[in-house]
């Protein structure tokens, strides 16, 4: 069970990650108030989002790391959290920027990284 919560959690995290990173790009394109804001304000909400990402990432790695009981060594989480933020972050794009789109090289390194999880769990 601790490593469904530790995988959900991670989930969540990447979802206000992916927002606080690349969500003001589009809220600069959608709001025309947003685009007048000074870079600093934006990093500031940026931050803001940034908090409920690790309020969601810190227990997902002490709940998933075997050091503390979870089913997932170090190697292991990390290479979850990157598979996971990776099929947010193309979910996110393909879906919120009209003008990007997945190609054969991006399938390909899909590919690869389902290998990359495969090859971090073998005994």
């Amino acid at each position: 069970m601790q490593g469904i919560i530790s995988i959900v959690l991670l989930v969540i995290s990447n979802v206000f990650m992916t927002f606080a990173w690349y969500g003001h790009l589009k809220m600069k394109q959608e709001f025309s108030w947003f685009s007048t804001l000074p870079l600093f304000v934006v990093v500031l909400f940026s931050w803001g989002i940034a908090l409920a990402e690790y309020m969601c990432q810190v227990p997902a790695n002490r709940i998933g790391f075997n050091g503390n009981g979870g089913p997932f060594s170090l190697m292991q989480l990390k290479v979850i959290q990157e598979v996971i933020t990776l099929v947010i972050f193309t979910l996110f794009t393909t879906l919120a920027f009209n003008g990007e789109t997945l190609h054969w090289n991006h399938l390909a390194a899909g590919v690869c990284l389902v290998l990359a999880v495969f090859f971090v769990f073998m005994k």
